[in-house]
């Protein structure tokens, strides 16, 4: 057999919006909306407000009663599919339209560079991984919704990928790939421990990066466990 059948080959052809990223994009567009219908009908939409809450991240244990996603009332605990479907729901419009801008600016060359089984893989195993981060390290129980998690590990992985591609902050300021991703590490972990941006989930953030992390490792080769394929960039 030929030894370079084991390694991965990407893809030839460049899409501006890949399917994964492109029907991501789509499901949270659609979820988002069906957010703000619940929210405005509240009083007589009941289903529509129960699925959408179920679909929140809740820690094991949280009381019966307390803070839920649209108002305060029946807490529906943790089930284990909130681990993903949180990661479909978002705060408010400014909320979901960074996540999305942010997912589909960096994400679109990574899932052109893997193809779009490996990078759907990728995004999910963020996603659950600042899932369960997050758990260890929340104090109050209060459902948790938002792609930051996913979006993040995305990110690193475009540092990885691209270490000295030119980022414009506020598209103005340049700055390396792999120190946008360094100094987001390090502003999450501080503002994570002193607390200083309540109602932020900083440790999901970190949970993100650190599994996205551990995963190109695997996938490269670099730990104990080898992959089938290793994958060369």
């Amino acid at each position: 057999m030929n030894q370079q059948q084991d390694y991965y080959r990407p893809p030839q052809q460049f899409s501006v919006f890949p399917p994964v990223i492109k029907n991501l994009l789509v499901l949270n567009g659609l979820l988002f909306m069906a957010q703000l219908v619940a929210e405005a009908t509240l009083t007589t939409d009941a289903a529509l407000t129960t699925v959408l809450n179920y679909m929140a991240l809740y820690p094991p244990g949280a009381p019966d009663q307390g803070i839920t996603l649209f108002f305060q009332g029946d807490v529906p605990g943790f089930w284990p599919w909130q681990l993903i479907t949180y990661s479909f729901l978002h705060g408010n419009f400014p909320h979901i339209l960074f996540n999305m801008f942010i997912l589909w600016m960096f994400g679109v060359q990574i899932e052109n560079k893997w193809g779009s089984e490996r990078f759907l893989t990728f995004y999910f195993v963020c996603v659950v991984g600042a899932a369960l981060t997050h758990l260890l390290f929340i104090s109050n129980p209060v459902p948790t919704i938002g792609a930051s998690g996913g979006v993040y590990g995305v990110l690193l992985a475009f540092g990885m990928m691209f270490p000295n591609q030119p980022i414009y902050l506020y598209f103005l300021f340049p700055i390396k790939a792999k120190w946008l991703v360094v100094g987001l590490g390090v502003f999450e972990l501080y503002t994570g421990i002193s607390g200083t941006q309540a109602g932020v989930a900083n440790f999901a953030h970190l949970g993100g990066m650190i599994f996205g992390f551990l995963l190109i490792q695997y996938w490269r080769g670099k730990l104990p466990t080898q992959p089938k394929r290793v994958m060369r960039w």
